[in-house]
């Protein structure tokens, strides 16, 4: 039936689609670490961003959009870097948190209840997930395999590809949403520990900023 609307080889796109956002990043880490800190609702929350952030820059790439960015170098650059940034910042202010922890610990039953990625999560969450030029250009090389070239309506097939992406992703952040406030139950309890994973999700965003600071186009 979906051979009918030009996509082709639908389980391979399907297990594809898997195996990429089962990759570990800094959008999955943003959720389980919100839902660790708020709970589940805030962490569905972050998750309605990514979602947003993803139908975007699907929508940019079947606009055309990766193409621009090949042909303008410096506007790739001028992307990439402010993401970088973005992703740094919240690094910085995730090992600031932990630092402050540290010096004087909280008192709240809770010890990750304040972290930083507590406060508008769908915000923080779109501006996250729109925070990387390469995804378009990751949307458009992988999409553009299983449209049919000769299918008079390749806009259809974007959209039901990308229907398909976002019910896999919302399938594997609510497991991690609910992973995630078994988490915080469990490091309720445990403020070193907790302390300690703070430390390395800042760490985890400070490198996934560089990463994408120092991307390259191929």
């Amino acid at each position: 039936m979906l051979s009918e609307l030009g996509i082709t080889d639908l389980w391979t796109f399907v297990i594809g689609t898997i195996l990429i956002v089962l990759l570990p990043g800094p959008n999955s880490l943003f959720v389980l670490a919100t839902a660790g800190a708020r709970g589940v609702a805030d962490g569905y929350r972050a998750a309605l961003g990514i979602f947003l952030g993803d139908t975007v820059l699907m929508l940019l790439s079947t606009l055309g959009v990766a193409s621009l960015l090949r042909t303008e170098p410096m506007l790739f650059m001028v992307l990439k870097y402010a993401g970088g940034a973005y992703l740094c910042w919240l690094g910085f202010s995730m090992l600031m948190a932990a630092w402050q922890r540290i010096r004087r610990p909280l008192n709240s039953k809770d010890p990750m209840q304040k972290q930083p990625l507590s406060s508008r999560p769908t915000r923080k969450a779109l501006l996250l997930s729109l925070s990387n030029p390469k995804a378009i250009l990751f949307f458009v090389s992988f999409f553009i395999q299983f449209v049919d070239t000769d299918y008079a309506h390749p806009a259809l097939s974007f959209l039901v590809l990308g229907v398909i992406v976002q019910i896999i992703s919302l399938l594997y952040l609510s497991c991690l949403i609910f992973s995630g406030a078994h988490l915080a139950r469990w490091f309720s309890q445990r403020q070193r520990l907790a302390t300690g994973a703070l430390s390395g999700v800042g760490a985890l965003f400070v490198s996934f900023g560089v990463k994408l600071a120092t991307a390259t186009l191929t």
